[in-house]
Protein backbone atom coordinates (compact mmCIF):
# COMPACT_ATOMS: atom_id res chain seq x y z
CA UNK A 1 0.00 0.00 0.00
CA UNK A 2 1.44 3.29 -1.00
CA UNK A 3 1.96 6.05 2.14
CA UNK A 4 1.24 9.23 -0.56
CA UNK A 5 -0.84 11.59 0.86
CA UNK A 6 -2.40 14.43 -0.23
CA UNK A 7 -3.02 17.58 2.34
CA UNK A 8 -4.55 20.95 2.02
CA UNK A 9 -4.01 24.07 4.40
CA UNK A 10 -6.18 27.10 3.56
CA UNK A 11 -5.79 30.43 4.80
CA UNK A 12 -7.43 33.87 4.48
CA UNK A 13 -6.17 37.62 4.27
CA UNK A 14 -7.34 40.91 3.27
CA UNK A 15 -5.56 43.28 0.43
CA UNK A 16 -6.10 45.79 -2.05
CA UNK A 17 -5.01 46.46 -4.95
CA UNK A 18 -5.86 48.24 -8.28
CA UNK A 19 -5.53 47.85 -12.38
CA UNK A 20 -3.87 50.14 -13.51
CA UNK A 21 -0.25 50.61 -14.55
CA UNK A 22 1.83 54.00 -13.68
CA UNK A 23 3.83 53.35 -16.61
CA UNK A 24 0.95 53.31 -18.78
CA UNK A 25 -1.24 56.33 -19.90
CA UNK A 26 -4.99 56.27 -18.90
CA UNK A 27 -6.18 55.71 -22.37
CA UNK A 28 -3.81 52.62 -22.46
CA UNK A 29 -5.11 50.98 -18.94
CA UNK A 30 -8.32 51.83 -20.06
CA UNK A 31 -7.55 49.64 -23.11
CA UNK A 32 -5.74 46.89 -21.41
CA UNK A 33 -8.29 46.43 -18.32
CA UNK A 34 -11.39 47.20 -19.42
CA UNK A 35 -14.22 47.94 -16.95
CA UNK A 36 -11.67 47.23 -13.92
CA UNK A 37 -9.66 49.84 -14.82
CA UNK A 38 -9.35 52.65 -11.91
CA UNK A 39 -5.92 54.62 -10.64
CA UNK A 40 -7.94 54.05 -6.94
CA UNK A 41 -8.11 50.51 -5.07
CA UNK A 42 -10.50 48.04 -4.19
CA UNK A 43 -10.01 45.35 -1.88
CA UNK A 44 -10.64 41.35 -1.75
CA UNK A 45 -10.89 39.14 1.22
CA UNK A 46 -8.65 36.60 -0.40
CA UNK A 47 -8.59 32.39 0.43
CA UNK A 48 -5.40 30.64 -0.39
CA UNK A 49 -5.81 27.23 -0.61
CA UNK A 50 -2.09 24.95 -0.41
CA UNK A 51 -1.68 21.92 -1.44
CA UNK A 52 0.78 19.50 -0.88
CA UNK A 53 1.40 15.94 -1.40
CA UNK A 54 4.44 13.57 0.16
CA UNK A 55 5.19 10.13 2.03
CA UNK A 56 3.85 9.64 5.55
CA UNK A 57 7.00 9.49 7.88
CA UNK A 58 6.51 6.61 9.51
CA UNK A 59 8.19 8.00 12.98
CA UNK A 60 5.65 11.01 13.39
CA UNK A 61 2.41 9.94 10.97
CA UNK A 62 2.62 12.93 9.14
CA UNK A 63 3.28 14.16 5.36
CA UNK A 64 4.83 17.23 6.74
CA UNK A 65 3.94 19.16 10.35
CA UNK A 66 0.69 21.61 10.06
CA UNK A 67 2.62 23.98 12.10
CA UNK A 68 5.96 24.13 9.93
CA UNK A 69 3.26 24.51 7.05
CA UNK A 70 1.76 27.60 9.07
CA UNK A 71 5.11 29.43 9.93
CA UNK A 72 5.64 29.52 6.50
CA UNK A 73 2.21 31.02 5.18
CA UNK A 74 2.35 33.59 7.95
CA UNK A 75 6.40 34.47 7.14
CA UNK A 76 5.95 34.78 2.99
CA UNK A 77 1.88 35.39 2.43
CA UNK A 78 0.25 36.57 5.12
CA UNK A 79 3.49 39.08 6.79
CA UNK A 80 3.63 40.89 3.34
CA UNK A 81 0.10 40.28 2.02
CA UNK A 82 -2.13 40.76 5.02
CA UNK A 83 -3.75 44.62 5.45
CA UNK A 84 -1.58 45.77 2.35
CA UNK A 85 -1.72 47.91 -0.69
CA UNK A 86 -0.35 44.86 -3.02
CA UNK A 87 0.72 47.80 -5.38
CA UNK A 88 2.16 50.03 -3.17
CA UNK A 89 3.74 47.39 -0.80
CA UNK A 90 4.83 44.29 -2.36
CA UNK A 91 8.12 45.33 -4.23
CA UNK A 92 7.38 42.77 -7.56
CA UNK A 93 3.85 44.38 -8.12
CA UNK A 94 4.77 47.75 -8.31
CA UNK A 95 5.16 47.04 -12.02
CA UNK A 96 3.17 44.30 -12.06
CA UNK A 97 -0.76 43.90 -12.82
CA UNK A 98 -2.11 42.36 -9.31
CA UNK A 99 -4.23 39.58 -11.55
CA UNK A 100 -5.27 36.45 -9.63
CA UNK A 101 -3.17 34.48 -12.49
CA UNK A 102 0.26 36.58 -11.19
CA UNK A 103 -0.65 36.34 -7.73
CA UNK A 104 -0.90 32.36 -8.11
CA UNK A 105 2.57 32.33 -10.19
CA UNK A 106 3.93 34.35 -7.21
CA UNK A 107 2.85 31.90 -4.23
CA UNK A 108 4.13 28.76 -5.97
CA UNK A 109 7.37 30.83 -5.99
CA UNK A 110 7.66 31.67 -2.43
CA UNK A 111 5.92 28.28 -1.62
CA UNK A 112 8.39 26.29 -3.77
CA UNK A 113 10.34 24.90 -0.85
CA UNK A 114 8.10 23.61 1.44
CA UNK A 115 9.35 22.11 4.90
CA UNK A 116 9.87 18.60 5.28
CA UNK A 117 9.35 16.44 2.11
CA UNK A 118 6.19 17.81 1.25
CA UNK A 119 5.93 18.66 -2.29
CA UNK A 120 3.47 21.63 -3.46
CA UNK A 121 1.22 20.42 -6.32
CA UNK A 122 -2.03 22.99 -6.17
CA UNK A 123 -2.75 26.54 -5.16
CA UNK A 124 -6.40 27.57 -5.21
CA UNK A 125 -7.24 31.64 -4.71
CA UNK A 126 -10.38 32.38 -4.79
CA UNK A 127 -11.27 36.33 -4.91
CA UNK A 128 -14.85 36.22 -4.08
CA UNK A 129 -17.60 33.64 -3.99
CA UNK A 130 -18.46 33.60 -7.46
CA UNK A 131 -14.30 33.86 -8.82
CA UNK A 132 -11.39 31.63 -8.16
CA UNK A 133 -7.94 30.75 -9.95
CA UNK A 134 -6.14 27.79 -9.94
CA UNK A 135 -2.40 26.94 -10.31
CA UNK A 136 -1.79 23.04 -11.34
CA UNK A 137 1.77 21.84 -11.51
CA UNK A 138 1.15 18.41 -11.95
CA UNK A 139 -0.13 18.06 -15.35
CA UNK A 140 2.80 16.70 -17.56
CA UNK A 141 2.93 19.53 -19.67
CA UNK A 142 3.98 22.28 -17.16
CA UNK A 143 1.92 24.42 -14.38
CA UNK A 144 -1.52 24.96 -15.79
CA UNK A 145 -3.66 28.36 -14.50
CA UNK A 146 -6.90 27.96 -14.81
CA UNK A 147 -9.83 30.47 -14.18
CA UNK A 148 -12.88 29.78 -12.57
CA UNK A 149 -16.67 31.97 -12.73
CA UNK A 150 -19.37 30.89 -10.83
CA UNK A 151 -23.43 31.41 -12.33
CA UNK A 152 -26.37 30.86 -11.33
CA UNK A 153 -30.07 29.82 -12.85
CA UNK A 154 -33.03 28.41 -12.05
CA UNK A 155 -34.80 25.88 -14.09
CA UNK A 156 -37.21 23.11 -13.88
CA UNK A 157 -37.34 19.57 -15.32
CA UNK A 158 -38.83 16.00 -14.94
CA UNK A 159 -36.90 12.85 -14.73
CA UNK A 160 -38.69 10.40 -17.36
CA UNK A 161 -38.07 8.33 -20.29
CA UNK A 162 -40.54 6.85 -22.90
CA UNK A 163 -38.49 3.42 -22.85
CA UNK A 164 -39.34 2.89 -19.55
CA UNK A 165 -42.85 2.19 -17.92
CA UNK A 166 -44.76 4.29 -15.69
CA UNK A 167 -44.00 1.83 -13.09
CA UNK A 168 -40.39 1.43 -13.71
CA UNK A 169 -40.01 5.00 -14.45
CA UNK A 170 -41.11 5.85 -10.64
CA UNK A 171 -38.97 2.84 -9.68
CA UNK A 172 -35.62 4.87 -10.79
CA UNK A 173 -36.46 8.42 -10.95
CA UNK A 174 -39.11 8.20 -7.24
CA UNK A 175 -40.36 11.48 -7.00
CA UNK A 176 -38.36 13.15 -9.54
CA UNK A 177 -40.96 11.80 -11.80
CA UNK A 178 -43.72 13.49 -10.61
CA UNK A 179 -45.95 14.57 -13.53
CA UNK A 180 -45.79 18.35 -13.17
CA UNK A 181 -41.85 18.52 -12.33
CA UNK A 182 -40.29 20.07 -9.90
CA UNK A 183 -37.16 22.76 -10.11
CA UNK A 184 -33.67 23.81 -9.07
CA UNK A 185 -31.37 26.76 -8.25
CA UNK A 186 -28.53 25.44 -10.13
CA UNK A 187 -24.47 26.78 -9.65
CA UNK A 188 -22.79 26.64 -12.52
CA UNK A 189 -19.05 26.96 -12.56
CA UNK A 190 -17.25 27.30 -15.83
CA UNK A 191 -13.38 26.64 -15.89
CA UNK A 192 -10.98 27.80 -18.76
CA UNK A 193 -7.23 27.96 -19.01
CA UNK A 194 -4.74 29.52 -20.61
CA UNK A 195 -1.15 31.91 -20.75
CA UNK A 196 -1.31 35.29 -18.89
CA UNK A 197 -1.43 38.02 -21.16
CA UNK A 198 2.47 39.89 -20.10
CA UNK A 199 0.80 43.09 -19.54
CA UNK A 200 -3.37 42.38 -18.25
CA UNK A 201 -1.61 39.33 -16.27
CA UNK A 202 -4.93 37.58 -17.20
CA UNK A 203 -5.80 34.53 -18.97
CA UNK A 204 -9.03 35.48 -20.48
CA UNK A 205 -11.40 38.74 -20.82
CA UNK A 206 -13.77 37.81 -17.61
CA UNK A 207 -16.53 40.50 -19.57
CA UNK A 208 -16.26 38.06 -22.52
CA UNK A 209 -16.27 35.06 -20.54
CA UNK A 210 -20.00 36.55 -18.89
CA UNK A 211 -21.23 37.55 -22.58
CA UNK A 212 -20.68 34.07 -23.69
CA UNK A 213 -22.03 32.41 -20.56
CA UNK A 214 -24.69 34.54 -20.52
CA UNK A 215 -26.16 34.11 -24.57
CA UNK A 216 -25.31 30.29 -24.71
CA UNK A 217 -26.37 29.44 -20.92
CA UNK A 218 -28.36 31.51 -18.68
CA UNK A 219 -30.76 33.65 -21.29
CA UNK A 220 -31.86 30.05 -22.69
CA UNK A 221 -31.52 28.03 -19.56
CA UNK A 222 -33.00 30.19 -16.61
CA UNK A 223 -36.35 30.09 -15.58
CA UNK A 224 -37.05 27.23 -18.35
CA UNK A 225 -38.63 23.93 -18.50
CA UNK A 226 -35.49 22.09 -19.46
CA UNK A 227 -37.56 19.27 -21.05
CA UNK A 228 -39.62 21.67 -23.08
CA UNK A 229 -37.52 24.71 -23.81
CA UNK A 230 -33.85 23.42 -24.38
CA UNK A 231 -33.41 22.87 -28.15
CA UNK A 232 -29.90 20.48 -27.19
CA UNK A 233 -32.13 18.60 -24.46
CA UNK A 234 -34.74 17.86 -26.65
CA UNK A 235 -34.88 13.70 -26.47
CA UNK A 236 -32.65 13.51 -23.98
CA UNK A 237 -33.55 12.64 -20.52
CA UNK A 238 -32.74 16.09 -18.04
CA UNK A 239 -30.12 14.60 -15.66
CA UNK A 240 -27.88 16.45 -14.53
CA UNK A 241 -25.26 14.74 -16.15
CA UNK A 242 -26.95 15.47 -19.38
CA UNK A 243 -27.80 19.25 -18.68
CA UNK A 244 -23.97 19.53 -17.77
CA UNK A 245 -22.61 18.02 -20.98
CA UNK A 246 -24.74 19.89 -23.02
CA UNK A 247 -23.71 23.02 -21.33
CA UNK A 248 -20.17 21.68 -21.75
CA UNK A 249 -21.00 21.48 -25.63
CA UNK A 250 -22.51 24.36 -25.90
CA UNK A 251 -19.31 26.69 -24.37
CA UNK A 252 -16.71 24.68 -25.74
CA UNK A 253 -15.10 26.59 -28.47
CA UNK A 254 -16.97 29.56 -27.82
CA UNK A 255 -15.58 30.84 -24.56
CA UNK A 256 -11.95 32.81 -24.43
CA UNK A 257 -8.98 30.95 -23.59
CA UNK A 258 -9.44 26.75 -23.12
CA UNK A 259 -12.51 25.66 -21.56
CA UNK A 260 -11.21 23.00 -18.83
CA UNK A 261 -14.28 21.81 -17.20
CA UNK A 262 -18.26 22.60 -16.31
CA UNK A 263 -19.19 21.88 -13.01
CA UNK A 264 -23.21 21.74 -12.01
CA UNK A 265 -24.29 21.76 -8.96
CA UNK A 266 -27.90 20.78 -8.75
CA UNK A 267 -28.24 20.77 -4.88
CA UNK A 268 -26.36 21.51 -2.11
CA UNK A 269 -25.51 17.32 -2.15
CA UNK A 270 -25.36 17.08 -5.63
CA UNK A 271 -22.49 18.43 -7.98
CA UNK A 272 -21.97 17.23 -11.55
CA UNK A 273 -18.21 17.76 -13.32
CA UNK A 274 -17.22 17.28 -16.92
CA UNK A 275 -14.16 17.98 -17.79
CA UNK A 276 -11.90 17.63 -20.91
CA UNK A 277 -10.28 14.72 -21.50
Amino acid sequence: MTSTVKLQRRITFSSGHRYWLNRLSPDENHAIFGPWASPFNHGHNYVLWVMAEGEVDPVNGMVVNIKWIDDLLKERILKPFDQKSINDEVPEFRDLSPSIENLLIHFSSLLEDLPGEATLTHLKLEEHPLLYGELDLTTPQGPMISLTRIYEFAASHRLHTDLLSPEENIRLYSKCNHSHGHGHNYLLEVTVSGQPDPISGMLADLSVLDQVVEEKILARYDHRNLDLDVDELQGMVTTSENVARAIFGQLENQVPGRLERVRLHETARNIFEVARS
